[in-house]
């Protein structure tokens, strides 16, 4: 089998510097792991010019659309990394899909806004990237086989180039406001626990929507949230229309390595402190809560019965319950479920039977989903959908696009929310939504 080739470049913990010099270039694409920790925070991932994008045409279903993104694959050929090396990613897709992606693989109504018109999926197929490796203290660039030599040898001198000047400056024209009042998130709420004594559903995943229109270049924003909120799945990318998401979401939804899959559901919220024994005690609060407790396990089950669809028989374990993850902003309460890859799956049929991740629709997915659908306004875009790639090797590790922005026709959205279960406080879940992108809307606000 062909092998990739590999060119050494100074180590940069911070992909900034490399990315500057490509995040004009169409595709541009960076997967940062904002080194939060030693576990999930290894690797940083860019590129750019990708052979090909592909999106779903108007009518095309989820499974046809992921059959093509194999095919590309395919097209572009297994390799595999030389010997010794470790690396997340050998040549592939990278890109996002959206939360509405969802419909195109479940029957669901279409009752809320699509008033932001971002397209349900967008992959490029790349045959090079710039990879880092926190661990090793390496930064260097991935030749697929196939890149021709010419292109090669044009982004080595690229990354060898000093780093360009670039004056960059972003800002809102006015403060971020919710789309809806508190009232209107109340009358929803209730109307989840309608749902729920009528035994539709056990857990809603509530959200709401706030925006501001914007000027200015999305980097400089990402860049200051980087700041103040390192998460282990960060993320930017550039659309061919001119919009940029950028994510800083602290959850994994799917990996798959050597076969090996694993995703790690968020629920369970509790606020950071600058007090530390106020702090500690919000932390031992949320391990101890009953209910926080309860809607992890919801969930954990949901994503056990949804890897169940992919994974060998008997394969599918909780190694990791009810754990403690910390960020800048909030504490999390984090389980992990695990399997391994039946022998005729790969990992575009895990996201045929597990988008969108049920950490953030509820449960039972399906019925929470139209439920969604009908109770918030607008479509969530990209919110709840997930960055991710896909390697060659069938490689894959994906986020939930939680604590998101996308900037789109001179806007900036973002949403907020959690989850509803009977015996949820409407005022509390009201304000754990705010509190969960509060540090999205300062920093926003103070540029």
């Amino acid at each position: 089998m062909p092998t990739c080739t590999l060119h050494p470049l100074p180590y940069l913990a911070d992909p900034a510097a490399y990315f500057a010099r490509i995040r004009q270039a169409p595709g541009a694409v960076l997967l940062d792991s904002a080194r939060p920790n030693a576990e999930r925070g290894r690797f940083d991932l860019l590129s750019a010019w990708p052979v090909q994008t592909l999106a779903p045409q108007a009518a095309e279903s989820g499974e046809a659309y992921l059959q093509r993104l194999r095919a590309s694959l395919a097209q572009l050929g297994r390799a595999t990394l030389p010997d010794g090396v470790e690396l997340p990613f050998a040549g592939g897709l990278i890109g996002y899909l959206s939360y509405d992606f969802g419909r195109r693989l479940e029957q669901l109504p279409s009752l809320a806004a699509d008033d932001l018109g971002l397209a349900d999926a967008s992959l490029g197929l790349y045959a090079w990237a710039l990879i880092s490796d926190h661990q090793l203290g390496r930064s260097q660039l991935l030749f697929h086989p196939s890149l021709a030599e010419s292109e090669r040898q044009r982004l080595i001198a690229l990354f060898d180039a000093p780093v360009p000047n670039s004056e960059t400056h972003f800002s809102l024209l006015a403060p971020m406001r919710g789309d809806i009042s508190a009232e209107d998130y109340h009358q929803a709420f209730e109307r989840v626990q309608a749902y729920i004594h009528a035994g539709d559903c056990y857990q809603i995943n509530l959200t709401q929507r706030f925006r501001a229109p914007c000027q200015g270049d999305p980097w400089h924003a990402y860049l200051a949230v980087r700041q103040v909120c390192p998460t282990p799945f960060s993320g930017f990318q550039t659309l061919a229309d001119g919009s940029t998401l950028l994510s800083f979401s602290p959850e994994r939804f799917i990996q798959v390595s050597e076969g090996r899959v694993e995703t790690r559901p968020i629920k369970g919220t509790r606020p950071r402190s600058a007090d530390p024994v106020e702090d500690a005690r919000n932390g031992a609060e949320l391990l101890a809560s009953s209910k926080d407790r309860a809607e992890n396990l919801m969930i954990v089950d949901l994503l056990r019965n949804d890897l169940g669809r992919t994974c060998e028989i008997g394969s599918v374990k909780v190694p990791e319950l009810f754990s403690l993850e910390s960020y800048p902003n909030v504490h999390h309460l984090v389980s992990s479920v695990t399997g391994q890859l039946a022998a005729d799956k790969d990992a575009l049929d895990l996201i045929a039977g597990s988008f969108p991740g049920g950490s953030i629709t509820g449960a039972p997915k399906i019925r929470a989903m139209q439920i969604i659908d009908e109770l918030e306004p607008s479509r969530r875009a990209l919110y709840c959908g997930s960055l991710l790639y896909v390697d060659v090797r069938g490689e894959m590790d994906s986020s939930i696009a939680i604590r998101s922005l996308l900037v789109k026709d001179g806007q900036v959205c973002c949403w907020g929310g959690g989850a509803v279960v009977a015996d949820s406080d409407w005022q509390a879940e009201y304000e754990e939504s705010i509190t969960k992108v509060k540090v999205l809307l300062d920093t926003l606000q103070s540029l």
